[in-house]
């Protein structure tokens, strides 16, 4: 996954029943983006033991599924004006590594914006 890759965590609990056309449906209904734009979008259960992964990789949709054996995850709330959650890899990380996202802090750290230019780089010879 690179560093512009965006991931969507949809709210709320899905259907695990689920799959290719119904993950691409809620993609495109419910969280109004792209199924084939490149994003992940991420998906659990109402139990929170059972997540789903969609993305497209320029050849097909892959679902990829996570049932977890003891304990649950610790889902992000969302407001219901707020239609998805976006993460960065790093919480993606922990987010799947059981570790709750509302009990963590970010530290100010400096983070180059994807697409920025260096200085270095604009000069010319």
């Amino acid at each position: 996954m690179g560093a512009a890759t965006r991931i969507y965590l949809a709210p709320g609990a899905t259907d695990m029943r689920k799959s290719f056309n119904g993950l691409y449906g809620l993609v495109r209904d419910q969280l109004v983006c792209d199924p084939m734009s490149g994003l992940v979008f991420l998906f659990a259960n109402a139990q929170k033991n059972r997540l789903k992964i969609l993305f497209f990789d320029d050849t097909g949709l892959w679902v990829c599924a996570k049932r977890i054996e003891r304990g649950r995850l610790h889902w992000p709330a969302c407001d219901a004006e707020q239609g998805k959650v976006v993460l960065s890899r790093e919480e993606f990380a922990l987010l799947v590594g059981g570790i709750d996202l509302a009990q963590t802090s970010k530290r100010k750290w400096y983070c180059k914006p994807v697409g920025e230019e260096s200085s270095m780089s604009r000069m010319t010879a």
